[in-house]
């Protein structure tokens, strides 16, 4: 392990992003009349800990060469990206509601896609397929000895698909210690529990048996996200390591009170009235440290 040692003021910054990032998204999801709440809610803190601190990334060069690399697979929940990207000056929400699914360009869509937005590192949609993409950009990583790392975010209904066992497989084989992969454990997905639907557990011990190094934590305590995250060794591409899994165990729909939980908040559009409620909510909810 490496240091852990967490800056508590980080973690304070961060967890205000957080709270802002939430009210922005769901402003956001009013405006364009659909989206994906319930899971675009729960990444927020790994996203915001990734994208405002963890993550090598210029905003201002979203294709340097030497950044970090963040697929994300589940990508009925891009309009979290969106957010993050208009607050960090990259696009204002009034461009994004303007120019999403649009005749005229269809830049911000639904689902992510990178032939429209150049921050976008792969296009998904359907499901199974950004994990083995960034499979392949950790190999390549390796190949040409470069020193950024592979980030990948999949959903735990996405977990269902065989694609992704696969790539888990690959990935241990060939000991990617540049490749970090983060389920959005949140336990919902679009028909009901995942305990239900299809049981992953015991998660742990599957993707141990696949030759991962996994880590568990509360994917919207904002400490834990930082501790983990921190706690990554350097990204060396030759230095053959089991890649790491980490198990972020959240909230569907954190910080609405009444979405959490809730699969009928996986798809759909917010009425004003809702609307208000939730941003209420959020602020209420906000932790103070």
């Amino acid at each position: 392990m490496y240091q852990t040692s967490v800056d508590m003021e980080l973690v304070r910054k961060l967890e205000d992003k957080s709270v802002k990032i939430r009210k922005d998204l769901l402003n956001f999801i009013y405006r364009i009349g659909m989206g994906h709440l319930g899971g675009e809610l729960s990444m927020v803190e790994v996203a915001v800990a990734l994208y405002y601190n963890y993550m090598s990334y210029d905003p201002k060069n979203s294709k340097w060469e030497d950044r970090d690399r963040l697929i994300l697979s589940k990508a009925h929940c891009s309009e979290t990206l969106y957010t993050i990207f208009s607050d960090l000056g990259m696009y204002t929400q009034d461009y994004m509601v303007e120019h999403f699914e649009c005749l005229c360009d269809s830049k911000f869509g639904m689902h992510c896609n990178r032939k429209y937005l150049p921050e976008i590192e792969a296009s998904a949609g359907s499901l199974g397929h950004g994990l083995p993409i960034a499979l392949g950009l950790a190999l390549g990583a390796r190949k040409q000895k470069k020193n950024w790392r592979t980030f990948v975010i999949v959903g735990d209904g996405e977990m269902d698909e065989g694609s992704n066992w696969e790539a888990i497989m690959a990935a241990g084989h060939f000991r990617l210690g540049n490749l970090v992969a983060i389920v959005d454990r949140n336990h919902v997905q679009m028909t009901g529990f995942t305990q239900t639907v299809m049981n992953l557990d015991p998660l742990d011990k599957k993707l141990e048996a696949f030759g991962w190094d996994v880590r568990e934590i509360n994917g919207n305590n904002m400490y834990e996200v930082c501790e983990v995250l921190q706690s990554l060794p350097p990204a060396e591409p030759e230095y053959q390591r089991k890649p790491i899994f980490i198990i972020a165990n959240t909230v569907k729909g954190k910080g609405v009170d009444f979405m959490e939980n809730s699969y009928k908040w996986h798809g759909g559009g917010i009425a004003k009235e809702q609307l208000e409620q939730a941003l209420e909510s959020v602020e209420r909810n906000r932790r103070v440290r």
